[in-house]
């Protein structure tokens, strides 16, 4: 009953909540000029890179074409082994606004992110990927957040999927739509935003070190960073507009990595941050925990579940009956999945318009995701919790596979 009931119950929840934003917030914003009232505001763009000759130049540049008249762009070169720092290097002496920090050791993206902040000349950091394309509006839409609201310590951005070739690849473009940008809708009407997007997100610089910078020992900087601007109350925001464009895996290997990833950074964030439970004043911030443990216990859940329905279908005498519980649970599963992934192809028509061709693909989402997601966080969980402890461990990056 769990397995079916709690995504039906989150999906209603996510629903109503998205739905809410898109009439209260959203739909009235995008007739907005982002250029009236410029801010004064400047804007450090960090944007940390290991082993990026492919993209990081593409990236720069997408970055040098913003309308928002005030910025600077800093690369974090962490000891890349290839030729970024070649290509950095000519970018920096062919555009005044590009710097260039250069590690020679592998320090990870956190280290990487905090000395990129110390650097920094502005008050407002932008942090996107090294393979991303930035829209030439993004920055402008996000600075209005900081511009009004003095208690916003982060905005994140709107990612959309780049590469839609593979069917792994046209999946992920549903997802991003219909799974993370829904949630976040929904997270952000509820008050607390569970983690801002590593991808393309602004923190407000005295903000991030009010909170003492990335640590630099969690395995996803994005998700630990928001829950400790978050318990110190700052106030995280999603701006739809701020549109970026990523690469995300094409291969089940390098998916099942990335979601590991994911997995194992949540799982470490629930273990460091079980202290939101002694402060009353961070009640607002139970929900996001709870919904986050509640989706672990889920996957375990559907796990036993599957187990279940194996052995049922070879040892029959058991008396184990799942048909009629799978048969009318899972209709209603697969009816308010349909609509879940319908209004986040309506919301999202306002920044693609072609993106319900991609309703179809979405099917395969619970054939592949589910199964995959569920390993990940099955496999995370035991590895967080019985790992060694060291107090001098950094969690350093590997180069990412590209296309």
């Amino acid at each position: 009953m769990f397995v079916f009931v709690y995504p039906i119950c989150m999906s209603i929840l996510w629903c109503i909540g998205a739905v809410y934003f898109h009439l209260r917030r959203e739909k009235d914003s995008i007739k907005i000029n982002p250029y009236e009232n410029i801010s004064n505001l400047g804007i450090s763009v960090i944007i940390p890179a290991h082993n990026e000759t492919k993209n990081i130049e593409e990236t720069v540049l997408s970055v040098l074409k913003t309308k928002y008249p005030k910025y600077e762009i800093i690369v974090i070169d962490d000891a890349s082994t290839d030729d970024t720092f070649d290509k950095v290097s000519t970018l920096v002496n062919k555009y005044k606004q590009v710097r260039m920090i250069h590690l020679k050791q592998n320090k990870g993206k956190p280290v990487g992110l905090s000395m990129g902040a110390v650097a920094a000349r502005y008050e407002i950091l932008l942090i996107i990927d090294a393979d991303c394309i930035l829209e030439p509006d993004a920055m402008a839409y996000m600075i209005r957040h900081f511009e009004h609201g003095p208690r916003v310590g982060a905005v994140t951005g709107n990612p959309r999927v780049r590469n839609r070739t593979t069917l792994l690849e046209k999946i992920q473009t549903a997802e991003y739509s219909s799974i993370i940008g829904l949630i976040k809708r929904a997270q952000r009407i509820l008050g607390k935003v569970f983690t801002v997007s590593g991808a393309v997100v602004a923190f407000r610089k005295s903000a991030v070190f009010d909170v003492g910078l990335w640590d630099a020992d969690m395995i996803t900087d994005d998700i630990n960073i928001t829950w400790k601007l978050e318990k110190r109350f700052w106030d995280i925001r999603y701006e739809t507009q701020a549109l970026c464009w990523t690469m995300v895996p094409h291969s089940l290997k390098n998916l099942w990595k990335q979601r590991l990833r994911w997995a194992q950074g949540g799982c470490e964030v629930l273990l460091k941050h079980l202290n939101v439970w002694k402060d009353i004043r961070n009640r607002r911030f139970w929900p996001v925990y709870i919904e986050y443990f509640m989706s672990g216990v889920w996957a375990y859940a559907f796990v036993f579940g599957l187990f279940l329905a194996v052995i049922s279908l070879f040892i029959p005498e058991l008396g184990i009956e799942l048909r009629w519980m799978v048969g009318w649970l899972g209709f209603l599963l697969t009816i308010m999945c349909l609509i879940q992934f319908t209004l986040a192809f309506y919301m999202d028509r306002l920044y693609e318009k072609s993106l319900i061709k991609y309703l179809f693909f979405i099917v395969w989402y619970a054939v592949i995701y589910w199964l995959l997601i569920t390993m990940t966080m099955c496999v995370a969980f035991p590895k967080v919790l019985f790992r060694k402890k060291d107090a001098n461990h950094v969690a350093v990056w590997s180069s990412p596979k590209r296309k």
